[in-house]
């Protein structure tokens, strides 16, 4: 498995309409067999802030996903919201709340 996760800051009053972009594009990859997980969350103290976070069966799904036409016309549409972009972190799921149980190993 593959994840990320990773802060972004849209310029001043347009935070609602990257968040748009943003849910529409879980729209989007949510329908990919490859994608387990697209969460877009708004910060409660940075009125300016989102943050998403992505699980995904593959790094080669995630980026799979990038090269799809309706996605590359939604990150064009984004772009100009952005006024910046926080390091992303990866990270591997291991269990949890939340992903189906079949996606992890069995533990002993």
């Amino acid at each position: 498995m593959f994840g990320l996760s990773g802060k972004i800051t849209a310029h001043a009053g347009h935070r609602d309409a990257l968040v748009d972009c943003l849910v529409r594009a879980s729209r989007v990859v949510g329908a990919l067999e490859g994608c387990y997980l697209y969460l877009v969350s708004v910060s409660p103290t940075e009125s300016d802030a989102v943050w998403v976070m992505e699980v995904w069966r593959s790094a080669h799904d995630h980026q799979a996903s990038l090269a799809l036409g309706e996605i590359r016309a939604i990150i064009d549409e984004a772009r100009p919201l952005i006024a910046g972009m926080s390091e992303s972190s990866q990270f591997i799921p291991v269990g949890g709340h939340g992903l189906p149980a079949r996606l992890f190993p069995p533990s002993d």
